[in-house]
């Protein structure tokens, strides 16, 4: 895997742990990578578009928050 720079959620508090952490492609994939603060070797690589539907999802509340 190429090295990623991770950037932390805006909406994780500044605490250690329970933070979303966000990293864009540094090669020509269209992919972009997620990972939680508490597990950083589980990385999941969705395509914007399928992000976007994630979010979208979650901002209309059609996918209930925890």
């Amino acid at each position: 895997m190429p090295h990623l720079v991770w950037q932390k959620s805006t909406f994780s508090g500044g605490g250690e742990g329970n933070c979303v952490e966000l990293a864009a492609a540094t090669t020509a994939s269209d992919r972009i990578h997620l990972r939680e603060s508490d597990h950083p070797t589980t990385i999941a690589t969705p395509t914007p578009h399928a992000l976007a539907g994630l979010l979208g999802a979650l901002k209309s509340g059609r996918i209930a928050r925890p």
